[in-house]
Protein backbone atom coordinates (compact mmCIF):
# COMPACT_ATOMS: atom_id res chain seq x y z
CA UNK A 1 0.00 0.00 0.00
CA UNK A 2 2.65 2.53 0.83
CA UNK A 3 4.41 1.43 -2.40
CA UNK A 4 1.01 2.76 -4.34
CA UNK A 5 0.76 5.88 -2.45
CA UNK A 6 4.46 6.46 -3.61
CA UNK A 7 3.78 5.74 -7.26
CA UNK A 8 0.54 8.38 -7.00
CA UNK A 9 2.98 10.88 -5.40
CA UNK A 10 5.53 10.28 -7.87
CA UNK A 11 2.52 10.69 -10.67
CA UNK A 12 1.20 13.79 -9.27
CA UNK A 13 4.70 15.55 -9.51
CA UNK A 14 5.04 15.17 -12.90
CA UNK A 15 6.15 17.80 -15.08
CA UNK A 16 4.40 18.52 -18.17
CA UNK A 17 7.40 17.60 -20.52
CA UNK A 18 7.36 14.09 -18.31
CA UNK A 19 3.42 13.98 -18.76
CA UNK A 20 3.61 13.81 -22.23
CA UNK A 21 6.92 11.66 -22.28
CA UNK A 22 4.87 9.25 -20.58
CA UNK A 23 2.14 9.19 -22.42
CA UNK A 24 4.44 8.40 -25.77
CA UNK A 25 5.69 4.98 -23.70
CA UNK A 26 2.04 4.05 -22.46
CA UNK A 27 0.82 4.68 -26.13
CA UNK A 28 4.01 2.86 -28.18
CA UNK A 29 5.42 0.37 -25.57
CA UNK A 30 1.66 -0.41 -24.55
CA UNK A 31 -1.25 0.40 -27.13
CA UNK A 32 -2.45 2.13 -23.97
CA UNK A 33 -3.86 5.89 -25.03
CA UNK A 34 -3.85 8.20 -22.03
CA UNK A 35 -6.27 10.54 -23.66
CA UNK A 36 -9.01 10.52 -21.60
CA UNK A 37 -6.86 10.62 -18.04
CA UNK A 38 -5.19 13.68 -19.29
CA UNK A 39 -8.51 15.13 -19.76
CA UNK A 40 -9.90 14.23 -16.51
CA UNK A 41 -6.43 15.57 -14.88
CA UNK A 42 -7.12 18.49 -16.73
CA UNK A 43 -10.68 19.38 -16.10
CA UNK A 44 -10.51 20.10 -12.22
CA UNK A 45 -8.04 22.72 -12.84
CA UNK A 46 -9.92 24.15 -15.50
CA UNK A 47 -12.72 24.24 -13.32
CA UNK A 48 -10.83 26.41 -10.29
CA UNK A 49 -9.46 28.73 -13.36
CA UNK A 50 -12.64 29.19 -14.29
CA UNK A 51 -14.29 30.34 -10.55
CA UNK A 52 -10.97 32.47 -10.26
CA UNK A 53 -11.79 34.15 -13.46
CA UNK A 54 -15.12 35.33 -12.59
CA UNK A 55 -15.40 39.21 -13.16
CA UNK A 56 -19.47 39.33 -13.72
CA UNK A 57 -21.94 38.12 -11.68
CA UNK A 58 -25.55 38.07 -11.71
CA UNK A 59 -27.68 39.21 -8.40
CA UNK A 60 -30.69 36.51 -7.72
CA UNK A 61 -33.68 37.85 -5.81
CA UNK A 62 -34.57 34.44 -4.07
CA UNK A 63 -37.50 35.74 -1.72
CA UNK A 64 -38.98 39.08 -0.96
CA UNK A 65 -38.76 38.31 2.62
CA UNK A 66 -41.44 39.61 5.15
CA UNK A 67 -41.38 43.65 3.81
CA UNK A 68 -42.70 42.95 0.13
CA UNK A 69 -43.63 46.96 -0.73
CA UNK A 70 -39.87 47.94 1.06
CA UNK A 71 -38.35 45.40 -1.71
CA UNK A 72 -40.27 46.20 -4.73
CA UNK A 73 -39.48 49.76 -4.04
CA UNK A 74 -36.01 49.02 -4.24
CA UNK A 75 -35.69 46.95 -6.74
CA UNK A 76 -37.40 49.54 -9.06
CA UNK A 77 -34.65 52.41 -7.58
CA UNK A 78 -32.14 49.96 -8.10
CA UNK A 79 -33.26 48.89 -11.32
CA UNK A 80 -34.60 51.46 -13.25
CA UNK A 81 -37.37 49.51 -14.27
CA UNK A 82 -41.27 51.08 -13.60
CA UNK A 83 -42.97 50.12 -10.60
CA UNK A 84 -45.02 47.10 -12.21
CA UNK A 85 -42.04 45.15 -14.23
CA UNK A 86 -39.98 45.71 -10.17
CA UNK A 87 -42.66 43.97 -8.35
CA UNK A 88 -42.98 41.50 -11.22
CA UNK A 89 -39.38 40.83 -10.51
CA UNK A 90 -40.29 40.44 -6.67
CA UNK A 91 -43.36 38.11 -7.40
CA UNK A 92 -41.71 35.76 -9.61
CA UNK A 93 -38.49 34.94 -7.35
CA UNK A 94 -36.92 33.80 -7.55
CA UNK A 95 -35.48 35.83 -10.37
CA UNK A 96 -32.73 38.12 -11.87
CA UNK A 97 -32.71 41.76 -10.29
CA UNK A 98 -29.53 42.30 -12.39
CA UNK A 99 -27.30 40.44 -14.33
CA UNK A 100 -23.51 40.94 -15.49
CA UNK A 101 -22.61 43.19 -12.45
CA UNK A 102 -19.18 43.28 -11.60
CA UNK A 103 -18.17 41.60 -7.98
CA UNK A 104 -18.36 44.98 -6.14
CA UNK A 105 -21.71 46.32 -7.50
CA UNK A 106 -23.11 42.64 -6.90
CA UNK A 107 -22.50 42.86 -3.41
CA UNK A 108 -23.53 45.83 -3.03
CA UNK A 109 -27.28 45.39 -4.38
CA UNK A 110 -27.49 41.90 -2.63
CA UNK A 111 -26.57 43.87 1.03
CA UNK A 112 -29.38 47.03 -0.15
CA UNK A 113 -31.71 43.82 -0.49
CA UNK A 114 -30.86 42.00 2.10
CA UNK A 115 -31.29 45.30 4.33
CA UNK A 116 -34.85 45.85 2.93
CA UNK A 117 -35.61 42.03 4.15
CA UNK A 118 -35.13 40.13 0.90
CA UNK A 119 -33.12 37.14 0.29
CA UNK A 120 -30.49 37.02 -2.35
CA UNK A 121 -27.88 35.22 -4.29
CA UNK A 122 -25.14 35.80 -6.24
CA UNK A 123 -24.03 33.51 -9.03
Amino acid sequence: MAELKDFAEQLVNLTVKEVNELATILKDEYGIEPAAAAVAVAGPAAAGEEAEAQTEFDVILTAAGGSKLAVVKLVKELTGLGLKEAKGIVDSAPAAVKEGVTKDEAEGLKKSLEEAGAEVELK
